[in-house]
């Protein structure tokens, strides 16, 4: 491997040069920078994070929960970029190491589609209902699978490398370390079925991923390797959703922090644990808080201990993930046991589920009526309604001179571009419900 840092980003013409550091700022604070000012950035904050539209102002949203992930983040860089910058030829600070990571955590989320992860379900499901249709017989099996699979974390790298700021001449132009950083599935979609349901690039952006892993030596035997700092990015974001969508959940009387001993117990040891449920100081959202507190600080520094005792630095093709490895076990069970309370009883709240549902006919209406427009457009059979269906896209409009994939990709990148309340108010327009 030739490093694990690389100041490299797309300049022009498909050169990618070095950014010299400014006085106060380096490439990858930079990046920091591009993102946070960003708007797909700014619209995660009407984005679902696990609760639809809530009314609950306290509960999280995609853009409070990227900003947690990115702080989670960047205590792990840090932590890690210490350890490396004892080693002999790194030559980098640790702080650049956390900016990376803080980046790459901060935009891990960035191409989700309005409703979360029920989002791409819906989107998956469309295309599924409509493969044997005509609208896809032009469309190429790799390129299909795109649309079979749709996964927010292609579409997040597609965001950051093709369609904010320059399109489709580098995107935000972020560095080449960043953008590595953010690749937790480094395979495409026609693989995803094979190595599990996600994946982190379309075929629109498999040359740019080609180019990413090849500045960090992590192409073997035709294979594309994980860069290390991907596996910071996926532990915070694991530990932050993990802790707290259960916080959300006690927010919203959903459950009570008497009954889960089970979880923080061994996440917080007993003495943290007694003395925060003892309070009579604190409410029970409080008390999570507290918990979630001292919970998110022990798996921080297991997991730099982890990262560095499994020389993570190194690619690997055989870790799963960071958590994994784990030897603190009560740290690993009580976040399993987390994820596990998560799945099994706040991701079925009822309101929830009624409320995905209504997802359904939302995304459903858009993709409907903007699919087939695309469609017309390209057979050059286009109606009064598929007409006023593209001015509505207005410049995200697809163009004639795109193949039918590059159509339906503007469509998605339109859709997906969309907060939880204006796919919502325009599906509503749409099926003339709306006013």
């Amino acid at each position: 491997m030739k490093t694990t840092l690389s100041a490299k980003r797309y300049k022009s013409q498909g050169r990618y040069e070095a950014q010299e550091a400014q006085e106060n700022r380096t490439p990858f604070l930079t990046d920091y920078d591009r993102i946070i000012f960003s708007n797909p950035f700014r619209r995660l904050s009407k984005k679902t994070q696990v609760h639809p539209l809530s009314k609950n102002d306290h509960v999280h949203n995609r853009l409070t929960h990227s900003l947690e992930v990115a702080s989670v983040g960047r205590t792990l860089g840090l932590g890690v970029g210490r350890y490396l910058e004892a080693q002999e030829g790194f030559g980098h600070s640790p702080y650049e190491v956390a900016a990376i990571v803080q980046s790459a955590c901060l935009a891990h989320d960035i191409g989700n589609p309005p409703f979360g992860h029920a989002g791409e379900e819906i989107i998956k499901e469309w295309f599924a209902t409509h493969q044997n249709t005509p609208l896809m017989e032009e469309i190429n099996p790799e390129q299909r699978a795109d649309f079979l699979c749709f996964d927010g974390n292609a579409q997040s790298l597609r965001i950051v490398t093709q369609l904010e700021n320059h399109a489709y001449a580098g995107g935000m132009r972020l560095t080449l370390s960043t953008q590595a950083a953010m690749i937790k599935y480094p395979w495409e979609a026609c693989d995803a079925r094979s190595k599990g349901k996600k994946f982190s690039y379309f075929q629109s952006e498999k040359s740019i991923a080609r180019t990413i892993f090849e500045e960090f030596d992590l192409v073997q035997e035709g294979v594309f390797v994980r860069h290390p700092f991907s596996y910071l990015m996926e532990a915070a974001d694991d530990i932050c959703y993990a802790l707290l969508d259960i916080k959300d959940a006690v927010e919203l009387n959903m459950l009570e922090v008497a009954n889960l001993e089970h979880i923080f117990l061994p996440l917080c040891g007993k003495k943290a644990y007694e003395e925060t449920l003892g309070s009579s100081a604190m409410s029970d959202f409080q008390k999570v808080s507290r918990l979630c507190a001292f919970a998110i600080g022990r798996l921080s520094e297991h997991a730099i201990e982890t990262f560095v005792d499994h020389k993570l630095f190194v690619p690997r093709t055989d870790v799963k993930d960071l958590i994994s490895l784990f030897s603190h076990k009560a740290l690993q069970e009580g976040l399993a046991a987390a994820k596990e309370l998560g799945h099994n009883h706040i991701f079925n709240e009822p309101r929830k589920i009624e409320l995905e549902l209504g997802a359904y006919r939302t995304i459903g209406i858009l993709l409907e009526d903007l699919i087939n427009a695309a469609y017309a457009l390209h057979v050059n059979q286009k109606t009064f309604k598929t007409e006023r269906a593209l001015t509505l896209m207005g410049n995200d409009a697809p163009r004639t001179s795109q193949s039918l994939y590059e159509k339906y990709q503007a469509v998605l990148d339109y859709i997906v571009g969309m907060t939880d309340n204006y796919a919502t108010r325009l599906a509503g327009q749409l099926a003339g419900l709306g006013r």
